[in-house]
């Protein structure tokens, strides 16, 4: 059996309208404050930073290294000035957990995180509460649970 070259594999992925030999995906958020964002990140939901300016940080998990995150100044040039502004809003993060109720005592309760939605079960399934981080960002801490009856049909098998 002959293998097909990674040049071929890639025209077609871009054929098909995908990114070849796409090797990451990561959203980079601009911030007012890089330090005051790494240290949240960092500090409640254990990034680790793998590069670090003044400017900008990146950040992994170290148990989950597929997981990345990005903090940009949001006056660095390398921002378009057409584009430039910190976050004001409209950007939610979506963290899966397996206890939303203990991340809820621990982020809350016991850090003092600013709470913005209180734990909550979605007929959707979920059981979630919403953070708020100092960049502005939204922080949607998630359990998955059983969806209700009306909404189990609209789930797609992947």
């Amino acid at each position: 059996m002959t293998k097909t070259p990674a040049a071929t594999n890639d025209s077609a992925a871009a054929a098909n309208g995908r990114p070849a030999g796409l090797g990451g995906f990561y959203p980079v958020l601009a911030t007012r404050d890089v330090a005051a964002s790494r240290d949240f990140y960092t500090r409640h939901f254990g990034f680790e930073v793998t590069f670090e300016a003044d400017w900008y940080v990146s950040l992994r998990r170290p148990d989950a290294p597929q997981y990345e995150l990005a903090l940009l100044d949001h006056t660095h040039p390398t921002y378009p000035e057409s584009h430039r502004g910190a976050l004001r809003g409209g950007l939610l993060l979506n963290f899966e957990v397996d206890d939303v109720d203990a991340e809820h005592r621990r982020l809350v309760t016991a850090a003092g995180l600013f709470e913005v939605l209180s734990p909550r079960t979605e007929e959707f399934g979920q059981r979630h509460f919403i953070v708020a981080a100092p960049d502005g960002v939204l922080i949607d801490v998630i359990t998955v649970v059983p969806p209700g009856e009306e909404y189990a049909a609209q789930y797609v098998d992947a």
